[in-house]
């Protein structure tokens, strides 16, 4: 037996996978869970990265870079990890407080005079740290629409946040937004008068030696050795274009490499300090890793990992893990998932880089930790599985959309009556076009998300996109008459979980 586990181990290293410093039964128990996981998911492919004392001791692709083509995925292939950028954003700010180019604690409109959110004193009040752990007031994704697949520049982007609905008070709440951490970019860029992209490049990427890190989908060609992202269509995986998240990179736009992103946990998990340089300060690190925004626990009945806080810090969740503090983050980019987790205190970390909309991340990380900290391991594989298989098929909202339909009913106006253009305070022009005899929808600043509208009862229109999105399928389009019946305006609902487009409230320009 022992001699069969010493060649098991020889063949995966030969092949690409390694796991230094650990016994033959972790390797061959890893390994299996790794490639059972890809199946019961149905996932394309992925790669998986252990740190452990400051070395990648654990790295292999599994699945396929794109569906329907060979090549498999290894340390080096290029992912997207979308908000696993936000910690570098962090870090390169945390760097200019050091240099006393900044304070945490100096209001945005410093160094953003024009920035605006929904109320004139928080406008005027919130500062770096705000923008950085989610307590603006803005809601969840909130204005995520405004920006996904737009041409629109960053100003324009962040300058739409002061038509975005208050979702709560002014520090005291949690609401995700991509778009404060757009801002939050833009403040390195004012102070440093260097792009993001040039200072990620400088202050971070270059150090530490990720030089397969690139921002720009275009660069892919050059560097090869990349995942295709996917979509979901039928319960199939799809192949689908990368997105352009350059504008945006502050917020999501890094794509990297197990390799280079083990690099990264190295730095973090070594405290700032990497070979003889201190890149990062004890009160840089501290700062990142204290909890800024809490998330409530019950503790009145037993947790996951014998959890009693959870929180987000500064570009990191924080929360117990078995009696130890866990940091991490997760990225969700068009087709590709990712996850960063580390244990500071065990020196471990773990990323897993996939490039499926259906993506088991949290179950790898999960199962991974505990067997390398030597727990007993739950097979998170099949548990999130079985809660996912009990929720609904399709979106609640989607089913009670499709229920309530009448069949048989005709639009209360002429087809070339509800052609024109309609303004969005948050977006801009969406364009509603007469084509022979269907309408066609057009987003001026977002040509990918062009469409064909089919009538669906009275009126309101199916949204029949001219392109596969990863994100959302199904959506209607609902147009408002005055008491004159003339069209003043549209609803647009699109039910997912993260671009809202009933935001965008678009009003008929005459």
């Amino acid at each position: 037996m022992k001699k069969f586990l010493f060649i098991l181990a020889f063949i995966f290293l030969a092949t690409g996978f390694s796991l230094s410093g650990q016994t033959p039964e972790v390797i061959q128990k890893l390994d299996a869970y790794y490639e059972q996981v890809l199946k019961d998911w149905d996932l394309p492919g992925m790669a998986i990265g252990i740190v452990k004392d400051g070395e990648l001791v654990f790295s292999k692709g599994y699945g396929l870079l794109e569906v329907g083509k060979t090549g498999t995925p290894d340390q080096n292939t290029l992912f997207a990890i979308a908000s696993n950028t936000k910690a570098f954003t962090v870090s390169m700010l945390a760097m200019l407080v050091q240099e006393g180019k900044i304070s945490w604690n100096d209001p945005v409109r410093m160094y953003l005079p024009w920035f605006e959110v929904y109320d004139p004193w928080v406008s005027s009040h919130a500062n770096i740290r705000d923008l950085l752990s989610h307590r603006i007031g803005l809601g969840t994704f909130s204005g995520d629409v405004v920006w996904y697949k737009s041409d629109l520049t960053a100003r324009e982007i962040v300058g739409a946040a002061r038509h975005l609905p208050k979702a709560y008070d002014f520090r005291s709440g949690y609401g995700y937004s991509n778009l404060m951490y757009l801002a939050a970019g833009m403040v390195i860029e004012e102070v440093t008068g260097k792009s993001w992209i040039e200072n990620v490049q400088e202050r971070i990427l270059d150090p530490l030696g990720m030089d397969r890190t690139i921002v720009s989908p275009a660069d892919l060609a050059l560097k090869g050795n990349f995942a295709t992202p996917h979509a979901q269509q039928d319960g199939k995986n799809i192949p689908i274009d990368w997105e352009d998240w350059t504008v945006v990179a502050p917020m999501g736009g890094l794509i990297s490499s197990v390799r280079d992103v083990a690099q990264w946990m190295i730095f973090n998990m070594n405290h700032g300090i990497w070979g003889q340089d201190t890149l990062l300060t004890a009160a840089s690190i501290n700062m990142m890793w204290t909890p800024h925004n809490n998330f409530g626990v019950n503790h009145t009945r037993p947790q996951d990992f014998n959890r009693h806080f959870n929180a987000y810090g500064l570009g990191w969740g924080l929360s117990d893990y078995h009696g130890r503090l866990s940091v991490g983050h997760t990225g969700g980019y068009d087709g590709m998932i990712s996850e960063v987790r580390m244990i500071p205190d065990e020196k471990l970390g773990v990323v897993v880089l996939t490039n499926g909309i259906k993506s088991p991340i949290t179950a790898i990380t999960q199962y991974t930790l505990e067997t390398m900290l030597g727990l007993a391991a739950r097979d998170w594989s099949a548990e999130i599985l079985e809660r996912q298989a009990r929720r609904p098929a399709e979106d609640p909202r989607i089913t009670a959309i499709k229920n309530a339909r009448v069949l048989r009913t005709k639009p209360t106006l002429e087809l070339k009556e509800y052609a024109g253009t309609y303004h969005s305070a948050i977006y801009g022009n969406i364009i509603v076009s007469l084509e022979g005899n269907n309408l066609r929808l057009n987003f001026e600043r977002s040509p990918e998300l062009s469409a064909t509208l089919s009538h669906w009862h009275y009126d309101v229109w199916e949204i029949k996109w001219d392109r596969l999105h990863a994100w959302f399928d199904f959506g209607v389009v609902k147009f408002n008459t005055d008491n004159k019946q003339q069209v003043t305006g549209m609803d647009i609902e699109v039910p997912n979980g993260d671009i809202f487009f009933e935001e965008l409230k678009p009003v008929r320009v005459r």
